[in-house]
């Protein structure tokens, strides 16, 4: 999606770096040589006075985390880039308002959380929960419900979301011979292994989906318009079968529906990266629940992510300085206001 274009106000601009951003020396040098003939200003954005004094004269900022109200009322600032996925917490009205230019590092994590995604598939699908009871237990056994057990090989996956986790997915589950079904707002090509793509665009929603797929996976961008996407009414067009994965953000599954179907049978399991609130408390009946699996949103890292990190920094840099579209921006419709 082409985004608004920005120009730099000088070409030797004044750049706040986060001290805390995961490069080595060697990367750390790259960028500040690409920053050039700027200044670099590295800053640990814990300290208010150095941060203050960075942003009185930064005319772009790259932070490890999300930016605040000290970034909000900086008199020259234009770019800010969070080295991260999620930017729902930066999508904020003020951010628009403002007119600043944001953008994150989507995508440098998407073959991990694909692989998230099959390994929650894998585990649910096969039952091994309870394999894994019965191996602490030091059992041997089979149980009339491994009858009901399928391979993924033949089911039906459905990915709602597009973007970079959403197009690895797809990929993994073609490999595993399932049929995938897409959702995204944008009506363009469809990705590899896809056999199937409804878009907003042309009218369609997420319904098909729910009710023809075994796997329903949610690697949405969380904003107003996809908050609580997943609630009773969703819920209650997936198969009982089904299960869902959730590796977006917490808030879009209505989380009361969902333990609700979880109890009753509306489906058959979850596999949960994320919920409400994080972390969960201790005595949160989903923790307990045999048919939910949790992690504490926390994906395996790949071996160059620094790498994948700093060269869509780079490319920015160069589109900024050319007033190009920018690589993972926000824009309004990843608006999030009911933080």
């Amino acid at each position: 999606m082409k985004q608004n274009r920005i120009t730099p106000v000088m070409s030797s601009f004044v750049t706040l770096a986060s001290h805390d951003l995961p490069f080595d020396p060697s990367q750390w040098a790259r960028l500040e040589s690409a920053i050039a003939p700027g200044k670099m200003i590295k800053v640990d954005t814990a300290d208010n006075d150095a941060v203050a004094v960075a942003l009185a004269e930064a005319e772009v900022a790259i932070l490890k985390g999300d930016l605040d109200a000290r970034f909000l009322s900086a008199p020259y600032l234009r770019w800010i880039h969070c080295d991260h996925a999620g930017l729902t917490k930066s999508a904020t009205p003020e951010v628009f308002e403002k007119g600043l230019t944001v953008t994150g590092s989507a995508g440098r994590s998407g073959p991990a959380l694909a692989e998230h995604a099959m390994m929650f598939a894998l585990l649910l699908c096969s039952g091994y929960r309870d394999f894994y009871e019965a191996q602490k237990r030091h059992e041997w056994r089979r149980v009339p419900e491994m009858a009901n057990l399928r391979a993924l090989s033949g089911r039906t996956m459905g990915i709602i979301g597009m973007g970079h986790t959403g197009k690895a997915l797809a990929v993994r589950a073609k490999a595993f011979n399932m049929n995938v079904l897409g959702y995204r707002r944008r009506d363009e090509e469809t990705p590899e292994g896809v056999d199937r793509m409804y878009c907003s665009d042309r009218g369609e929603g997420i319904d098909e989906i729910l009710e023809q797929a075994d796997i329903v996976a949610l690697v949405i961008n969380l904003s107003d318009a996809t908050h609580h996407m997943i609630g009773a009414k969703q819920l209650a067009k997936m198969k009982k079968s089904a299960v869902l994965i959730n590796l977006s953000r917490g808030p879009v599954v209505d989380q009361a529906a969902l333990i609700d179907a979880l109890e009753n049978g509306g489906i058959a399991g979850a596999g949960l990266d994320v919920t409400t609130p994080e972390p969960l408390p201790e005595g949160h009946k989903l923790w307990d629940m045999p048919n939910v699996l949790i992690t504490p949103h926390f994906t395996a890292s790949l071996p160059d992510r620094s790498e994948r990190s700093l060269k869509m920094i780079l490319d920015n840099l160069q589109r900024y300085r050319a007033g190009e579209s920018m690589l993972n921006q926000i824009s309004q419709e990843d608006l999030w206001s009911k933080s």
